[in-house]
């Protein structure tokens, strides 16, 4: 489909400049270069790829959770993010078709009796999250007994599973077995509790800038582009998406 590229441009970016959130909360995905501070990883790919397919001006702005991405959106903060499709997210979202699978699963400790994810969902269970993650929204409409306790960063969540002596800290599961890889006493059950969707998210109200996200997204899936990035910054674990057929 041929799109005009400057109407295009007009609706994904009405500042003349296109202006991404990048999550650092899930590494998978993103992460900040300590020594270089430059921005890696399969997002910041994407967003400079679709830039120049715009030939427009891009500026990045790191989050370090997910749901405060979210929250910046009601700032008008961002015009382009890379979040996980949910439900609470898709009434002021317009997500494209996934582009990568990510597993949520559970950290426990070594000793735990828990070896599945459904076994968690039980009476006094209690589980870290980072607030407004992916699996946090998820778990809060799915969990019918256990109890969610929620940090600020998915990170925080991890410390808080160790510290306050809780069950178990839901999360992506790359990092959760980098950080099982290097800490002793803990382990990350075999199984999963959701598949997260990640997908590129719009704005509501952009309809055509919505219709070319999806339309670059495919085009980034058929050449390679995703599979690539996510090669390069050493995240192979992770499933790339098929291009959507609607």
């Amino acid at each position: 489909m041929e799109f005009d590229l400057a109407a295009v441009r007009k609706d994904i970016a009405p500042q003349g400049k296109l202006r991404v959130a990048i999550n650092l909360g899930n590494p998978v995905l993103a992460k900040l270069e300590e020594k270089t501070q430059v921005f890696s990883g399969v997002s910041v790919v994407l967003a400079n790829a679709l830039a120049d397919a715009l030939e427009i001006d891009i500026s990045l702005t790191a989050y370090d959770a997910a749901g405060k991405v979210f929250a910046a959106l009601e700032e008008g903060a961002w015009d382009l993010a890379f979040l996980a499709i949910e439900p609470v997210r898709a009434e002021k979202i317009s997500f494209s078709s996934p582009y990568v699978y990510i597993d949520g699963t559970y950290l426990v400790r070594t000793e735990s009796k828990f070896n599945l994810a459904s076994a968690l969902d039980a009476g006094g269970c209690r589980i870290a999250v980072g607030r407004g993650a992916a699996y946090d929204l998820f778990l809060s409409r799915t969990l019918k007994n256990a109890e969610l306790v929620r940090a600020n960063t998915s990170a925080v969540a991890v410390d808080e599973f160790l510290t306050l002596g809780l069950d178990a800290a839901a999360g992506v599961r790359q990092p959760l077995e980098r950080f099982a890889r290097s800490t002793t006493g803990v382990r990350v059950l075999s199984d999963n509790f959701t598949e997260i969707r990640q997908a590129l998210a719009i704005p509501k109200g952009r309809a055509l800038a919505a219709e070319y996200v999806q339309s670059f997204i495919n085009g980034c899936l058929r050449s390679g582009l995703v599979a690539k990035a996510l090669n390069d910054s050493d995240e192979q674990d992770a499933r790339v998406a098929k291009p959507y057929v609607g």
